[in-house]
């Protein structure tokens, strides 16, 4: 996406009046491509991959790319992490230059690369400098800026309600909570109970993430929590249907047959997508990773996955995907919600 002197912005909470159902950001895995795909498939707002605020700052060619995308997906926020309040403000101009919505914060980030150098979740043990870094870029650009938190840095230090407090009071527009602290993972289940506390307290909008892995769960997360959304990540990669279904079950209508179980259609137009917007070596990684996790609660997945990763040609594990995504026909999706499906490395 090259900077625009007129974007035409889409505010996301109106955005979320109308669609609730918003794609988490997943480092490696939300890049233009996917986003695009999930845009047809009614995801909501949709936020790009971890980016650098440093890296932006040297201008790295890696960096900029993460930042790009297309009018369909708007609206679209560009999620920054980082520790220096200038360096972050700057970042947030240079999204806003290029046409974003608005600008995301990671503050949830739990891996250790981001966290020792006091980005991602470690930035929720020191509130004062997470003001000084939120102050610096909501008065440094024009569009909303958002912020992602977990519960806290861990259990007996869940101060959530206080980051909300502080990000109402320097103008932020909405604030994401993982349902469970840094200490914690990906472990154990997300929790929604304090989730709903939050809301309780805050007085800014807030969005709920955590386990969301079916539109039943979304729609139930959403109406119990009293969020103002729900963030699905993991959901859509065993269940790219899933923003659809959400969507329908939410607005007390019948779900989408038109879409029901034509994985092997589904799979064609991410195919396209990738292929768009990724060399061969990556178009060959993501399309088996996308298949195996598709592939996922259905009989013979585990061969499948064992197969279509043997395979080399990019045009093969089209073929070997479209084989078997061909064979489901309307074969029920096994629950796989207890297991530990793809936990890790999002945020």
């Amino acid at each position: 996406m090259s900077a625009q002197s007129t974007p035409i912005h889409i505010h996301p909470l109106e955005a979320l009046k109308k669609n609730p159902f918003v794609l988490a950001p997943m480092a490696g895995i939300t890049d233009h491509a996917f986003r695009s795909f999930m845009k047809k498939l009614d995801a909501s707002v949709v936020v790009t991959e971890l980016v650098s605020a440093t890296g932006i700052e040297y201008k790295s060619q890696r960096t900029m790319a993460l930042m790009s995308f297309d009018e369909t997906q708007r609206p679209i926020g560009i999620q920054l992490f980082g520790e220096d309040p200038e360096i972050m403000a700057r970042g947030a101009q240079v999204a806003e230059a290029q046409g974003a919505d608005f600008v995301d914060v990671n503050f949830g980030c739990p891996v250790p690369k981001v966290v020792k150098k006091g980005a991602g979740s470690a930035m929720m043990k020191d509130l004062p400098l997470m003001e000084k870094v939120l102050s610096s870029m909501v008065k440094s650009v024009k569009i909303p800026v958002t912020i992602k938190i977990r519960t806290g840095w861990e259990q007996n230090a869940r101060n959530a309600v206080d980051v909300c407090k502080l990000a109402h009071d320097v103008g932020i527009t909405w604030v994401a909570i993982h349902g469970r602290t840094r200490a914690a993972g990906y472990s154990g289940h997300a929790d929604w109970d304090f989730i709903s506390e939050v809301k309780a307290k805050s007085k800014i909008p807030i969005l709920g993430n955590g386990d969301i892995l079916t539109p039943q769960k979304a729609v139930s997360r959403l109406k119990e929590s009293g969020c103002d959304g729900v963030l699905i990540g993991r959901g859509a990669l065993k269940n790219p249907l899933i923003f659809a279904d959400a969507l329908s079950l939410w607005k007390g209508e019948e779900l989408r047959t038109d879409l029901k179980r034509n994985y092997a259609g589904i799979f064609k137009e991410l195919n396209e997508a990738i292929r768009a917007h990724s060399s061969e070596h990556i178009t060959n990684i993501q399309l088996k990773k996308f298949a195996s996790w598709f592939s996922t609660g259905y009989e013979g997945s585990s061969a499948f996955r064992k197969s279509i990763f043997q395979l080399k040609n990019n045009d093969e594990v089209l073929s070997c995907a479209l084989d078997f995504f061909g064979s489901i026909g309307d074969i029920e999706q096994a629950d796989t919600s207890e297991d530990n499906f793809l936990m890790g490395g999002h945020g």
